[in-house]
């Protein structure tokens, strides 16, 4: 029998519910120095001592009572009765209370004349004058940065008393592996509960990973018996939903209670929240943007309501670059690639395929669609919350429309810059448009015009009044890519996987077929779409088509045959004043460099006599007047 959902509730009465069964005193725990970092203090931190201890010196010269100084001056030079010769740092004996500077003084033998009288105190460091003994070094409730270890260390504390969370984290699945293998068919690398230890050993919890269990329902029954009795609250991934082998919510049942199983949040919305002997359980369903969007909406307010402390980024408006539906209902979490532009900020929605991991990579910012709205239009200004700080944001250079290989490594050049690429395949026609929105700063394309020239036509026809350059990334070789040495012969004899619909491989092909006059319904698998062309080519090795259309080097990179079809211009198309943007200057320079060159050619499949080249790209002519 199939489990049903209980009714589904909620965000926010999901987190209140969550709330509740934290505990109401939280448990702290003493930890060494070293061990620190991280962790919240759970009551003040006292010196043990003051520092300094006793006066020192802050100059090299003498010490001396300033008394003996007062007639001192330039008409009335006076040598001092009694000094004494010290150092920076030295101790000062209680008998003196004046430092004077050794430059000050005019020494003649063993006597010491000056010309100006010292006032008490002067360049002295009095005992406590950095903290006095028992003075507060950190309050309760304050999270330990690394700066903070000299001080503390400095006063005297070798270790500190923080708040101390356990949490106990189960993978479970058949088809689950540990990281570091390889999958096989079927299988999958556990990784929600290997993420979720790193997020939530950095806001200082104690996390206690244990391994993964098959879909048993008495092996589940051990493990959850176990990760409670030695933990403060358990996470179970895996196994949240309404399957035939998800045993979590009828084990959490079984031990305890389920208080909620369902929640209104889209990704996310199997998640389950019980408590097992007075501790919280939550049962992560199984897809990572799902698991992710539970741990940062549900788990990590817990955590703060507690008296954790994660760290907080700001919230931004921002222009959104492409149409969001969405069904109204339930709260959606939209990852998103924001970047400033002009002094405003864009956000470019990621995929948003519950396990699509590399969206969490590619992103640095989300936006919350609410339960009452449709969605967003292209254009709209949304709020997004960054996950990263603003300063880190401002860095992000937005590269949207066709793929390449060539990007990946373009980006990888420019983070050493201090450039944060965040590039988007959308197709060469979807960058067009968002570059006509002013929405990136960058769009990579080869549009193939029917006059055999490549993107200057379609820039003049949809941008006719921007001044655009265009940067040559390369000239590079499109073919069939395929295990056996499949050409365009065989395109309708074997399964193909083809690209998304304004993609100009995809536009090539189309081309081709018009010439030939090849039916597109005649090519088995032409919707079989897919976004860049190394998916196409993982498309072909895996055996999921007979061939494909792609970059050589995609095909190079997976080991498949490839034959040639045509060759084409890759070129970027910019503002021309965004040319004046350091972090487009840094992507010119790093298009131009000689490591670039080097990645093309060995890679394979790139001319690059023209890399690096900007060429204007013509305003149109306007039409003759008729009349004249």
């Amino acid at each position: 029998m199939v489990t049903r959902y209980l009714q589904v509730v909620s965000l926010a009465e999901a987190r209140r519910v969550l709330a509740t069964l934290m505990p109401a005193t939280p448990r702290t725990e003493v930890v060494p120095l070293e061990e620190a970092v991280g962790r919240v203090t759970a009551e003040p931190i006292m010196a043990a001592y003051s520092v300094p201890q006793i006066h020192l010196s802050a100059m090299d010269g003498i010490a001396v009572r300033s008394a003996d100084t007062v007639k001192a001056s330039e008409q009335h030079p006076v040598t001092l009765p009694d000094t004494l010769r010290v150092n920076t740092g030295n101790v000062v004996p209680p008998t003196y209370d004046a430092v004077i500077m050794i430059e000050d003084v005019w020494i003649e033998g063993e006597t010491y004349t000056i010309r100006k009288a010292a006032a008490p105190w002067q360049h002295i460091r009095p005992a406590g004058e950095e903290i006095s003994e028992t003075e507060m070094i950190l309050p309760a409730a304050h999270r330990i940065i690394p700066t903070d270890l000299g001080a503390l260390a400095g006063y005297g504390v070798t270790e500190v008393e923080v708040l101390g969370l356990k949490i106990g984290l189960i993978p479970t699945g058949s088809e689950v592996i540990e990281h570091g293998q390889r999958p096989k068919p079927g299988q999958v690398v556990e990784s929600n509960c290997f993420f979720a230890a790193g997020w939530l050993r950095s806001i200082g919890v104690a996390t206690h990973p244990y391994p993964i269990t098959i879909d048993d329902q008495d092996l589940i029954r051990a493990a959850i018996t176990r990760g409670v009795a030695e933990n403060d609250l358990v996470i179970i991934s895996a196994g949240s939903s309404a399957g035939t082998k998800d045993f979590t919510a009828g084990v959490i049942r079984e031990l305890g209670e389920v208080l909620v199983h369902g929640v209104a949040i889209k990704p996310g919305k199997p998640v389950i929240i019980g408590q097992i002997q007075g501790k919280p359980v939550i049962g992560l369903p199984g897809y990572p943007l799902s698991a992710l969007t539970v741990m940062r909406e549900l788990v990590i307010p817990a955590l703060q309501e507690y008296g954790l402390q994660p760290p907080e980024y700001p919230t931004i408006r921002a222009s959104i670059t492409r149409t969001v539906q969405k069904e109204i209902g339930s709260d959606e979490f939209v990852l998103v690639s924001a970047g400033e532009i002009d002094g405003r900020w864009v956000a470019v929605p990621q995929s948003r395929g519950a396990g699509v991991q590399m969206s969490m990579v590619r992103s640095n910012g989300y936006l919350q669609l609410a339960a009452d709205q449709e969605g967003v239009v292209a254009g709209e200004e949304v709020r997004v919350q960054l996950t990263v700080p603003e300063a880190l944001g401002k860095r992000a250079l937005l590269i949207i429309g066709s793929h390449d290989p060539a990007i990946d490594h373009l980006a990888s050049l420019v983070s050493g810059e201090g450039v944060i690429v965040h590039s988007t395949h959308v197709g060469s026609m979807g960058g067009l448009l968002t570059l006509r929105q002013h929405q990136c700063h960058a769009a990579p394309m080869h549009l193939l015009a029917p006059d055999g020239t490549y993107n200057t036509s379609y820039l003049q026809q949809y941008l006719p009044d921007d001044d655009l350059v265009l940067l040559c990334v390369a000239e590079r070789e499109q073919g069939f890519v395929s295990t056996t040495g499949l050409s365009v012969e065989d395109i309708q004899k074997y399964t193909f996987v083809n690209r998304q619909q304004g993609s100009g491989t995809r536009m090539l092909l189309d081309h081709y077929l018009r010439e030939h006059q090849i039916d597109p319904a005649s090519i088995r698998g032409y919707d079989h779409e897919v976004t860049t062309h190394l998916a196409v080519a993982v498309a072909v090795r895996s055996g999921e088509a007979d061939l494909g259309l792609c970059v050589y080097s995609a095909a190079a990179a997976l080991g498949l045959k490839f034959v040639p079809l045509a060759s084409e211009r890759y070129e970027l198309a910019i503002e021309r004043r965004m040319l004046d943007d350091p972090r487009v200057q840094k992507l010119i320079g790093a298009v131009r460099s000689p490591a670039f060159l080097s990645v093309l050619t060995r890679m394979g499949g790139y001319r690059t006599a023209e890399t690096g080249v900007l060429r204007e790209v013509p305003r149109p002519q306007p039409l003759p007047d008729s009349h004249t």
